[in-house]
This record gives C-alpha cells, structure tokens and sequence, in this order.
C-alpha cells in the first residue's frame, strides 16, 4: 500500500479512537475525507475516488477490496468503514500504535477534544479528534511522511459517523 493511502486510512482510524471512548458507540462506522491536501495540492474527494475504485476492471477491484478487508476495511457509499469492537473503543490508542517503531503521545485529552502527535520510522504527525455525539466524530492530522525517494506532507479533515451495532462480515482490525 503506498504511503499515502495507508497514512489516509491511519487518519481515518484516528477519528474513530478519540478520548472519552465510552461516549462511542462500537460497531459500524463510515468515514468520508472532507479534504485531502498531499504536497500543496487538494485531492479528489472520497466520492470521486470510490468513483474510479468502481471503473477498475474486476479483477483489480477485487483485489484493492481483498486489500482493504485484510486491514479491517471496506469501501462504503460514500467512503470506508470499519469495525470497531468495544475493546478498540475503549482503548484510547491510535491506529499506528501497533506498527512496528511507531510511538503515539497524547498532547490533551477532554471529554470531546483528544490533541496527539505520532512518530514512524517513515511519517510523523499531529492531529485532533473532536467528539460531536456518540455516533459522530470529526478529525484532522497532519502528516510529513518519507519513504524511500518519496516524500511530502498530507492534511487531512476527515468526519465518522456511526451506522449500527452489527458490523456484517468486516471484522475490527487486530
């Protein structure tokens, strides 16, 4: 997975696992981007990028989902969800904190505010998640990332919104 995708997926997680967890509802969540700046330039939306996810032929599909499912994810109507079991909710940690060499600091920590920063061996960050209601959660990180001759930095605002206690087939990330 290329940087950039997997520090837009770990952003989205991130808004999922604010503070004050027991306000969150566990189950299935949607997150959309609200806007993805990568170097200086906006990206297309989520909207647009599930649009062209669909114009891939079925076999490249097939295998971009398989992907996604095998980190715990699935495309939505209108971006990706995820699985969050009440065990992750509860956790207080983010997404990154399970890769290898990555370290995570919480800054501040309210009932609707959680302010963090995060290091990798190949990205480095900030961001905040603000909890709106149990069901809904707003985020925006930062990220300089470096891997191999590549690199850059990435602004995320990205938004979560809870869609029910049964998760189906997706299964929460290990």
């Amino acid at each position: 997975m290329t940087p950039i995708t997997r520090f837009t997926l770990a952003a989205l997680f991130a808004a999922a696992l604010p503070a004050q967890a027991e306000q969150l509802l566990p189950g299935l969540w949607e997150f959309t981007s609200e806007k993805l700046v990568v170097d200086g330039t906006e990206m297309p939306g989520m909207a647009d990028m599930l649009a062209q996810m669909k114009e891939l032929p079925p076999e490249q599909r097939k295998m971009m989902e398989s992907m996604l499912a095998e980190q715990g994810v699935e495309l939505g109507s209108g971006g990706v969800r995820i699985c969050l079991s009440e065990a992750q909710v509860k956790s207080r940690k983010l997404p990154f904190q399970d890769e290898p060499g990555c370290k995570q600091e919480v800054l501040e920590q309210t009932e609707s505010l959680w302010r963090f920063r995060f290091e990798c061996p190949d990205a480095k960050g900030q961001g905040e998640t603000r909890i709106i209601s149990e069901r809904e959660v707003g985020s925006m990180i930062e990220t300089e990332y470096a891997v191999g001759e590549e690199q850059g930095t990435s602004q995320m605002k990205s938004r979560g919104q809870w869609l029910g206690k049964d998760c189906g087939t997706l299964k929460p990330q290990s």
